[in-house]
């Protein structure tokens, strides 16, 4: 069972992000505020790590990147690449599901200005070795942004020197996984013009060729 593989609702391993987290709860009782778990099929060929939880998102409603700007992004492209059905409506319980695929993140937690320290991002990782490790049929991984996507080479036992970050870069990994690398779909990237829609449906793109050829 993936819920065997998340942390504590009052995990503590990362002082700083707890620290954030009770001030939160103070603030706003009626969130999430806790460890955001993992969302999709248990079943998935496609495996996506985000970064981490964003405030008025995934740390709000408990359910990664639904309520901020890189939900629609996202869950739009994953329905037209025959990913998702139902409707996202921004809440936990709209009709939304996952169909082959299931998101992660990289840090469970929220942590400050969006931005864990490279040490939150090592605490953290033995959730996502743990969660990579029970999904045996997630042969293709995206990584969402370059935390990501150390994150994700770390815990596929691969090597960042040879594995070097790059939107729509692809790397084959010790445990014969496919890493494929995007920017991350926050409303930044997008409004900056980082990354377009039509950047972003590559990705998937890709990794539907890549699970035809096998």
């Amino acid at each position: 069972m993936l819920s065997a593989t998340e942390p504590p609702h009052d995990c503590p391993r990362c002082p700083r992000l707890v620290e954030l987290r009770e001030a939160v709860r103070a603030e706003h009782p009626d969130w999430w505020n806790a460890p955001v778990p993992a969302f999709g099929d248990p079943q998935a060929w496609l495996a996506i790590v985000g970064l981490a939880p964003g405030k008025h998102g995934a740390h709000r409603t408990g359910r990664p990147f639904t309520g901020d700007g890189a939900g629609p992004l996202l869950f739009d492209t994953l329905k037209a690449h025959g990913l998702a059905d139902g409707t996202y409506e921004a809440r936990p319980d709209d009709s939304l599901h996952l169909t082959g695929a299931i998101i992660l993140n990289a840090v469970k937690c929220l942590p400050p200005e969006n931005k864990p320290t490279p040490e939150e991002v090592r605490t953290c990782r033995p959730f996502l070795d743990a969660q990579l490790d029970a999904l045996p049929n997630a042969r293709i991984v995206v990584a969402l942004g370059q935390i990501a996507h150390q994150s994700a080479v770390k815990a596929m036992g691969g090597k960042l020197p040879k594995c070097r970050f790059g939107h729509l870069a692809e790397h084959r990994m010790p445990d014969g996984r496919v890493l494929i690398d995007s920017y991350h779909c926050s409303r930044y990237n997008q409004n900056t013009g980082r990354l377009t829609p039509e950047m972003f449906a590559a990705v998937f793109a890709r990794a539907n060729a890549l699970r035809q050829i096998g």
